[in-house]
């Protein structure tokens, strides 16, 4: 007789020595289990477990799965994307038409679909209507066979479409096998969109890699959903969600109302939308209505109108269909988001980082219920890469609070005069040079010290602790000096009186007076600090300091060619013109002075060959906190970089020393198991001052 572990022993092994039959029996428990986090996370929004956790699982089943390919099934998780690009899609005949719905295009023609209801109905009581977003994606339907998804299809022209099944294989919330008591057979209808955070992102990576863009999520959606290449479509963050069911098998009992058999649905394990909502009559209609139309702009996905059904299913066989809609439906739309109008001209805007946006003039257009004459076109190359010129016929769009913006061209409308569109070479607002880098898609005003368009940014950066390290000067005190005129630019710090500040709104005398005392203190500085003060793009407090090793005098980094400034250490050919360009501008030249006039200061002196420096060729550790001298590890960094000592930021065999403050933790455990120096803050801050070195 034949035991159940002679079955196992006599099974052949995988390369983990797991036998098929154990194989199989763990492989189908990780489908079940994935699938129900799967619906967990992308239906309920109810994950229970961490995303590590989830990796973990699907991991293993991968590997299993590559361990015994005989056991891999299209309905697993991991056969979301698997197949071979398409030559061309196939047609599919539906079953049950997809039809389209009426529109009412305002609250006029609701109310005469909901007496039409009513007529028909024979009824002068209110009708149960179940009410749901309207959302602007791409209508797909999913049928299932004994609870696998066996063909997914687009609504074509309601009679025929394109079977997409391998695409929406990819999409991530749409079960691959159905959970619950399902129907043998059962279409799921709904709309395959992508989410508002999901389509900016994608089209803020394409823009940086100079690739195409989508005008809106609906052309998003679509475009993905009719890739040949299924990898593609899973690359876009595409979500499905249920509106209603098409062709069904009779052998499980269905809810006799539209609200019911979508609860049925989401308890398969499919999305619906969380808005729906069941009202009853002509009044809670128009209140869902202008309800849905006021969180239309917080919602994560697009809508563009709600859709009102006769809830009760007896009473939708009643109404019947007339053409191609049902008389039990309408989509009572929103305002549109996009429109067209004519690019009159284009101004520059410099934005708080002295960024020039590109800004569309245009002829006032009425767009999702606002007025709109000006639309951002985010910079030049996305001017290049729509083409546009003015005098163009464009499409703007508007959506929620995001800017309107020009998304595409109508060259057929284009005018024999159109003007291209030429980036200035002085700042609009300053006159300084804009400097625009290769390769970067934003050009720049060079004049940050004087830009009024970024004052406020350049004396927050002046003043912060790794600048000039003005107490007490926080971002909302400079908001109010520059927003009362009493300072245009740093310079004008070093100006205030005890006056000025102590009739401020909610500033005292004394509080006046230690601003002051901080501004004093802060004219003593050192040279990398203040080089860093200054917001040169890209110079960061370790380039500032390398620049004040390197040339030892403010002079001498200001005269300097691009040549000179790449031999300093980790000064590359961007960063040198981002330097050049910077003290190439006289306004910032000019302000450099009057701060030196107010008496901004710094010891000089000649260089010191990296290798002559103290500390040399040694690797420093920082860890803990240092309370006697109150300094920062960035401050502890700055000084040792000075004696030409290398600081990084986790303890090796190469870390000449470890400086330990207070609390100091797991480097302190490990330097000493390696053997490595510790000093003490009182040791480190000999150790400075052995070389003419203090904090401060």
């Amino acid at each position: 007789m034949t035991t159940q572990n002679d079955l196992f022993a006599e099974e052949p092994q995988g390369s983990s020595g797991v036998s098929a039959i154990a194989a199989a029996a763990r492989i189908q428990a990780l489908r079940n289990e994935i699938n129900q986090h799967n619906i967990r996370y992308y239906v309920n929004d109810e994950p229970s477990i961490p995303d590590a956790e989830y990796d973990r699982l699907m991991r293993e089943l991968q590997s299993l799965e590559q361990q015994h390919p005989q056991l891999i099934s299209a309905d697993s998780p991991t056969q979301r994307v698997g197949a071979s690009p398409l030559k061309q899609f196939a047609e599919v005949v539906h079953e049950l038409p997809m039809l389209s719905l009426d529109n009412a295009m305002n609250a006029e023609e609701f109310v005469a679909f909901y007496q039409r209801v009513q007529d028909r109905l024979k009824s002068t009581g209110d009708i149960e209507l179940a009410c749901e977003p309207k959302l602007d994606g791409l209508a797909v339907s999913l049928l299932y066979e004994q609870g696998k998804l066996v063909r997914a299809a687009t609504r074509g022209d309601g009679q025929t479409g394109e079977d997409i099944t391998q695409n929406v294989r990819t999409i991530k919330n749409i079960p691959l096998v159905l959970q619950g008591d399902f129907p043998a057979r059962i279409e799921i209808r709904g709309e395959v969109y992508m989410p508002r955070a999901g389509f900016e992102a994608y089209n803020d990576k394409a823009r940086a890699n100079g690739e195409k863009v989508f005008a809106n999520p609906r052309n998003a959606a679509a475009g993905s959903l009719r890739q040949l290449d299924p990898a593609i479509t899973a690359k876009r963050p595409l979500e499905f969600c249920a509106y209603s069911i098409g062709v069904v098998s009779d052998d499980k009992p269905l809810a006799d109302t539209h609200s019911g058999i979508l609860q049925q649905v989401k308890g398969f394990g499919i999305r619906i939308n969380e808005e729906m909502r069941v009202v009853q009559g002509l009044a809670a209609a128009q209140e869902f209505f202008a309800g849905l139309g006021a969180k239309r702009d917080a919602l994560a996905y697009e809508i563009d109108g709600t859709v009102f059904k006769v809830n009760d299913l007896k009473l939708q066989q009643q109404l019947g269909f007339v053409a191609r809609a049902p008389r039990w439906a309408v989509a009572w739309k929103f305002p549109a988001t996009e429109e067209m109008t004519e690019l009159l001209g284009v101004d520059f805007q410099v934005g708080r980082t002295g960024a020039l946006t590109p800004v569309a003039r245009l002829k006032p257009v009425h767009v999702a219920g606002v007025t709109v004459s000006n639309a951002t076109l985010h910079n030049m190359d996305e001017v290049q890469r729509l083409g546009v010129k003015i005098g163009d016929t464009v499409i703007i769009r508007r959506a929620g609070d995001v800017i309107p913006q020009v998304v595409s061209v109508v060259p057929e409308k284009r005018p024999a005069n159109a003007a291209d569109i030429v980036l200035p070479s002085s700042c609009p607002v300053c006159a300084s040079l804009v400097e625009k880098v290769e390769g970067e898609a934003v050009a720049r005003c060079t004049g940050g010290l004087f830009c009024a368009a970024q004052r406020k940014e350049a004396i927050k950066h002046f003043s912060s602790r790794k600048a000039l390290d003005i107490e007490g000067l926080g971002d909302k005190l400079i908001e109010q000096l520059v927003d009362e005129g009493l300072i245009d630019s740093v310079d004008d710090l070093f100006h205030l009186t005890l006056e000025q500040l102590a009739g401020l709104e909610r500033m005292a005398e004394k509080s006046a007076q230690n601003i002051l005392d901080a501004l004093a203190a802060a004219k003593k500085t050192t040279l990398g600090r203040f080089i860093y003060a200054l917001g040169i793009r890209e110079v960061g407090t370790v380039t500032a300091n390398q620049l004040a090793a390197h040339f030892g005098f403010l002079d001498r980094i200001m005269a300097a060619s691009t040549e000179q400034l790449l031999e300093v250490p980790d000064v590359g050919t961007v960063v040198a013109a981002h330097v050049h360009n910077f003290f190439a501008e006289p306004h910032n030249r000019r302000i450099i002075e009057q701060l030196q006039r107010a008496g901004v200061s710094w010891p000089e002196q000649e260089p010191v060959l990296a290798d002559d420096l103290p500390l040399s060729g040694k690797t420093a550790v920082i860890t803990g906190t240092l309370v006697a001298s109150g300094m920062s590890r960035d401050d502890a960094k700055a000084l040792l970089e000075q004696l030409g000592c290398k600081v990084a930021g986790s303890v090796s065999a190469k870390t000449d020393f470890l400086v330990a403050g207070e609390k100091a933790g797991s480097k302190l455990t490990k330097a000493q198991s390696l053997g490595v120096e510790v000093l003490d803050e009182a040791a480190f801050l000999a150790l400075l001052a052995e070389h003419g070195l203090q904090p401060g």
